[in-house]
This record gives C-alpha cells, sequence and structure tokens, in this order.
C-alpha cells in the first residue's frame, strides 16, 4: 500500500507541459539551481517570470533571438522562445519582466566600449503557457545623450514601467532613464540621471523601492527615490562566481538570485536578511536622505564581498581578476 501511495505522489508531483516537457512540483521553487540545458552556456540575464512561479528567463550572450525558460525546481528548459520581427542580435546583455507583463531583453552590449551609434531593446507579452513557441516582438532604437555607452544592465520599474540602464564604460558607470514610454517609431534617447559602479546586471525590487545592482565581486541594493538613488547603497552578500553576470529578486522580493555564465552553470539565492534593508528615516518610506553614490569602476571592498565574510587575500583577487581577463579577452576574440 505504502509503495502504490509513493508511486502515486511521484506521478502527481509532475505537470505535463504542451511541448513534451515536465515541470516538478511539490518542490520548492526559487532555491539554488542549476542551467543543465546544453544550449545555454553563456546565461547573461535572469529574470523572474510573473505568470510561472518559480520559473525563470535567460538568454545567451549570443546573436541568436532566443529566450529559454528555467525551471528553478529541475534546472531544465521548459520553453524556448525565438523571438520574430526583430534583426540578428548583436549582444543581448539583459532581461526584465514589466509591470505590463512583458518581458523586455536589452542587446547593449559593446565590447569595444562604445563603438555602436545606437543599441536596441525588444519586447514582448511574456508567454501565458509554457512551451517552445514564436513570439512577436518590437525594436526599439536606443541612443544616449550622451554617446555611445558599453552596458549590460537594463532594469523596468515595477510601477511606472520606465526603463533605466547601467552603463560600465571604462569612465565608469551611469544611470540612464528611458523616455516614459518607448517609441518603436523613432529613436529612444536615454538621459543619465545618476552615477553607479561598475556593473554587469540590475534589477528593481518587486514593490519598486530598492534597486540591486551587481558586478564581478559585489552586490548593492540602493533605495529608490525619485528617479535616482536615495543613498549610497547596503551591501549583500553576493556569492563569488567565475563570470558574475546576472541578478533577479524573487517575485516576492525576499531573496536574491545571482547567476553566471558558463556550460552548467549555478543560479545561487541569497536571502535578504535585515542587515539588506535600507535604513528607515521614520516617514514610511523605507529610504534614508539622500546621499553621494559609490562611483568607483573598480571592485568593492570587502563589506560587500559574498556572505560578509570580510576581506579577501590578495591572492584570490589576483586569482578573480586574471579570470575576468581571460574572459573578456575571449570575448574581444570571438567578436
Amino acid at each position: 500500500m505504502r509503495t502504490a501511495l509513493c508511486a502515486l505522489g511521484a506521478a502527481a508531483a509532475l505537470v505535463l507541459l504542451p511541448a513534451g516537457h515536465t515541470r516538478a512540483e511539490g518542490q520548492d521553487p526559487d532555491r539554488d539551481f542549476t542551467i543543465t540545458d546544453p544550449r545555454i552556456t553563456e546565461s547573461s540575464g535572469l529574470a523572474a517570470s510573473r505568470a510561472h512561479p518559480g520559473i525563470y528567463w535567460t538568454h545567451n550572450d549570443q546573436d541568436a533571438p532566443l529566450i529559454y525558460g528555467i525551471d528553478s525546481r529541475t534546472g531544465e528548459t521548459v520553453a524556448t522562445l525565438t523571438m520574430q520581427g526583430v534583426g540578428t542580435p548583436r549582444d543581448m546583455e539583459a532581461i526584465a519582466v514589466g509591470p505590463d507583463g512583458d518581458i523586455y531583453v536589452g542587446d547593449i552590449g559593446d565590447n569595444l566600449d562604445g563603438s555602436w551609434d545606437h543599441v536596441w531593446i525588444y519586447r514582448f507579452p511574456e508567454p501565458k503557457t509554457l512551451k517552445d513557441q514564436k513570439v512577436a516582438a518590437k525594436q526599439y532604437i536606443v541612443k544616449y545623450a550622451d554617446g555611445p555607452r558599453n552596458a549590460e544592465a537594463l532594469m523596468v520599474h515595477p510601477k511606472t514601467g520606465r526603463v533605466y540602464i547601467a552603463s560600465k564604460n571604462q569612465d565608469g558607470g551611469g544611470l540612464y532613464a528611458g523616455p516614459e514610454r518607448l517609441s518603436s517609431s523613432g529613436t529612444n534617447v536615454f538621459r543619465r540621471v545618476d552615477e553607479v559602479p561598475w556593473v554587469t546586471d540590475g534589477v528593481f525590487s518587486p514593490d519598486g523601492g530598492r534597486l540591486l545592482l551587481r558586478g564581478y565581486f559585489s552586490a548593492k541594493e540602493y533605495a529608490w527615490k525619485d528617479g535616482r538613488l536615495g543613498d549610497g547603497g547596503t551591501g549583500v552578500g553576493a556569492p563569488f562566481q567565475g563570470q558574475a553576470e546576472s541578478v533577479t529578486y524573487t517575485t516576492d522580493g525576499s531573496a536574491f538570485m545571482f547567476g553566471s555564465e558558463g556550460a552548467n552553470s549555478k543560479v545561487v539565492r541569497v536571502d535578504r536578511g535585515t542587515e539588506n534593508r535600507p535604513p528607515d528615516t521614520g516617514d514610511g518610506s523605507g529610504t534614508e536622505a539622500p546621499g553621494t553614490p559609490e562611483a568607483s569602476a573598480g571592485p568593492a571592498t570587502g563589506d560587500t564581498q559574498g556572505g560578509g565574510q570580510g576581506n579577501a587575500t590578495v591572492g584570490f583577487l589576483v586569482l578573480a581578476g586574471a579570470t575576468v581577463l581571460v574572459l573578456g579577452i575571449k570575448r574581444l576574440l570571438r567578436r
């Protein structure tokens, strides 16, 4: 009897998806997971699905208009989306889900530090069903008011729907705000509104009150106030990853999910504890008075290293820096 019940329970724990995929139920979503799809070797962006709990959207850093839906319970791909209506991507670096339920993809990378006079954003509705399918996407032309930029972070505010990009040029990073509404019929000019560290990804919290930015060695969570950074940022326990490329919040805002490039790359959950919360001013906003945001283009120091473990050793930093240098050269040679 017990054997029969166990078999019945195991059968009930799988939900058949339209394309022959299976999605495990009964397991905790939003935990650490490994991306098992052999096609995904350069996961460069990460976004939590709003329509499908436990599903995360990602894409390769390569010239193919493909978006993958990964089940965090199993690490398996349960949907492959082929964007139609867009040209050949140059360097897709970021992905986000907006308050309208649309998925935004940032084709905003530029390994030559600003050689493209424009970049692109793609947008399409998040599918209602998880299956391999073609999606009709809109393509938006983007230019920066102060000239070409290299960028890897694209964020969509969950309340206003406004799109922001964080650049990572050699002279430091800038936070750029797009127009209130993107236009597919003309050029969308993004204007610099703040200074940010040299980052590889960013994401707004689900309530829109915080902005999380990560780099290769650290991550900081900033209060968001009046369309700008509201404080100097609070370090969070970002894990050390070979090529730290992506980050998102869980849909309930209780944790961060950190991803990286590479075959069989791992996505690591870091719970958002009270030590990561911006100080409260007492006015109910949950933010402190505006300060001067960090503007350094170099890696942060030990207070933001993974898990609050303190300063890394010199040898560790040298090894990590060499890893990044090799990977960067590899990228340049590939293009």
